[in-house]
């Protein structure tokens, strides 16, 4: 599955092409290098998200696209997270 597409299944932001942006500025890594919007997913790997005021690294736990899944089953596990004020350009 690709990055931005699982962002927004996962709703961690809320569509798809707003993912697509962020990816686009640099603002998504996944194992440590910044990726662009079509690069595809899989479990196990880690990805930072810098969007906005939020900073959050997770590990992905769960396939979004697999047929019949539980949706109470959770796509990914926190593993750092905080809101920090924006810096000034």
């Amino acid at each position: 599955m690709r990055i931005d597409k699982f962002l927004k299944e996962a709703r961690l932001i809320k569509r798809r092409t707003i993912a697509n942006e962020a990816c686009d500025a640099g603002r998504v890594s996944l194992n440590g290098r910044v990726v662009r919007a079509g690069i595809q997913v899989k479990v196990g790997d880690t990805v930072e998200l810098n969007f906005g005021r939020r900073y959050m690294k997770f590990r992905i736990t769960g396939d979004a696209e697999a047929k019949g899944r539980d949706r109470n089953e959770p796509l990914f596990e926190i593993l750092e997270e905080n809101n920090r004020p924006r810096e000034e350009d």
